[in-house]
């Protein structure tokens, strides 16, 4: 059998002396950005290199090469943060960004035009607050996602703690990033992990770290709220009669990327693999990422996520492949079943005399008037603070008494209370796209607005805002990253101002949807979307979902009222 052929990134992760060059030699130069190999190695340090799209055409006729930035996105297990982290975050946006905070879709914080100067800086205030960017991107375990309501529970709290537990033991060893962002110091810590061993080493990660990342959230019985069948790795906690922790069932292969002209790629939902004691959850997680480690594709990263590992294999092949790695049987896993897709947003009681806020921000972006109100909220009142995997933001343990004054400095601060957000808007979802990201085709973020509006407008228009009401995600190419395949209607950027529509996601994140149309420019969405609310309308059943609706009556039906389906 002849020798697989690596791709250029696994022989440069080889070469990088575990994550170091040739970062290390290019960060003390003069450049305003690293060489393309740097670029590589720098995103396991939480770190994308970009430039301004939006100035390229000028900045070429003038003779000027790429206005380059960086986007830096701090790992955040839960999405929890103290007070005192998020105001240092907060600060860090003036100081050294543009004046903008984003929340992600894997609860995570990320900030756009950091200067090649400021990267150290902002990484050591970063590690002072014990915050850190290591694992944010790159092939590894990306930041832990985790179901991030508050509410007064003893499994709640064990799900938050094994998040980080898992966090902390899936963290890459090197000592490369102390080395190039904190001059080898490490604080008290931004990981819990065990101290660094002197003779480094990467038990788990190699030479080579992953074939590709690697996602892993945990749910909730019942709340999907985390979409759980989007991961590598999905947790769901089993609970007994008396609501004690049994263990956990685990799923495996999720992922929705595909990429633009690679017509072998496609979103795929995770499968069902074991239920498994909780002992037994840093040992099979541990196992499963090991299995994706040997024997993942590492000659071409379009196919080297484990979905891809587990579609050749079948997943009887794989549960074998890791119980060989664990040394012990797998059982099946147990059924699931959920109730509900939805973020947390609005005023809820934790159960414990204190209340918690979910508040709407609307695809992530905290700038202007809701910076300052969030800001003032944290100064005035102190509450932690839990982003969702959603891009909102959950204030939480708050004195019932406050609860009038907390509004009152969001009106203050022109924040809109959610009884006054169409139910549409709050629940729709889009990635940055233009004009930092490198893979944008088109506009998601700065059109996505307009667009939800539009279509709040139409379900008014048919009297259908009051709900059931779509799920609606955008992205500006096909990577999918605001999880628009599960949704029940996505929008994926095909070309300049134009989209792919999908529809018959399930509103519980358990069900892809299908192509609808294609190449439909932006202006054109919401007409083509209007005449099938109204067969919805029209031919529902009672309670029914516009998702399981379109998944119901299929493609050919839908297509018969959108007379311009192609």
């Amino acid at each position: 059998m002849s020798e697989v052929k690596l791709s250029r990134v696994e022989h440069l992760k080889m070469a990088s002396s575990r994550l170091r060059g040739p970062v290390e030699t290019e960060l003390k130069n003069d450049s305003d950005h690293f060489s393309e190999d740097g670029y590589q190695i720098l995103k396991f340090h939480g770190i994308y290199q970009q430039d301004d799209r939006d100035l390229r055409k000028a900045r070429k006729a003038q003779g000027l090469g790429p206005d380059y930035s960086f986007m830096v996105r701090v790992a955040i297990p839960g999405g929890v943060l103290s007070p005192q982290q998020y105001l240092a975050l907060d600060d860090l946006a003036d100081q050294l960004g543009k004046a903008t905070l984003r929340i992600t879709t894997r609860q995570a914080i990320q900030y756009h035009g950091i200067r090649k100067g400021g990267l150290k800086p902002l990484m050591q205030v970063l590690n002072n607050n014990l915050l850190t960017t290591l694992s944010a991107c790159g092939d590894v375990v990306r930041n832990i996602v985790a179901c991030p309501a508050p509410f007064v529970d003893r499994n709640r709290a064990e799900i938050m703690r094994y998040a980080k537990l898992l966090s902390d033991h899936l963290k890459p060893q090197t000592r490369s990033y102390y080395e190039l962002w904190l001059d080898g110091e490490k604080a008290a810590s931004a990981e819990e992990s065990e101290p660094l061993a002197v003779a480094e080493s990467e038990p788990l990660y190699g030479d080579t770290y992953l074939p590709r990342k690697f996602k892993i959230a945990f749910a909730f019985p019942g709340d999907n709220c985390v979409d759980v069948y989007t991961q590598d790795i999905g947790i769901v906690p089993v609970l007994d009669e008396n609501n004690h922790l049994q263990g956990f069932t685990l799923l495996v292969g999720g992922g929705l990327g595909q990429s633009q002209g690679a017509k072998d790629t496609h979103p795929v939902l995770a499968k069902p693999l074991t239920t498994i004691r909780p002992e037994q959850l840093l040992e099979v997680t541990t196992a499963i990422v090991k299995v994706q480690r040997d024997h993942g594709r590492r000659d071409n990263r379009k196919f080297s996520r484990m979905k891809y590992l587990i579609e050749a294999w079948g997943i009887e092949k794989f549960r074998a492949q890791v119980e060989k790695y664990v040394g012990y049987t797998l059982p099946q896993a147990e059924r699931l079943e959920w109730l509900s897709g939805d973020d947390h947003l609005g005023w809820y009681e934790q159960g414990d005399g204190k209340l918690f806020l979910g508040l709407f921000v609307e695809n992530g972006r905290v700038k202007d008037n809701i910076r300052a109100g969030i800001r003032e909220v944290v100064e005035r009142f102190g509450p932690e603070l839990r982003l969702t995997p959603q891009q909102n933001l959950l204030f939480v343990n708050l004195d019932p008494s406050h609860k009038a004054a907390i509004e009152a400095v969001l009106r203050t601060h022109g924040i809109a209370l959610l009884e006054t957000i169409p139910l549409v808007v709050q629940q729709a979802m889009a990635c940055p796209a233009m004009p930092t990201c490198g893979l944008a085709i088109t506009e998601s973020e700065r059109v996505m607005p307009e667009v939800i509006r539009e279509l709040a407008a139409a379900l008014e228009r048919l009297g259908l805002q009051g709900g059931p009401v779509p799920h609606v995600r955008m992205t500006g190419c096909p990577n999918g990253c605001a999880r628009p395949y599960s949704a029940e209607i996505g929008l994926v950027g095909r070309s300049l101002n134009s989209y792919t529509i999908y529809l018959g996601g399930s509103p519980l994140g358990t069900r892809l949807g299908q192509v609808h149309a294609d190449n439909v420019r932006r202006e054109e969405i919401v007409l083509r979307l209007e005449p099938l609310l109204v067969h919805y309308k029209q031919a529902r059943h009672t309670g029914e979902s516009f998702g399981d609706f379109c998944d119901r009556v299929g493609v050919e039906e839908l297509r018969e009222h959108d007379a311009v389906a192609v």
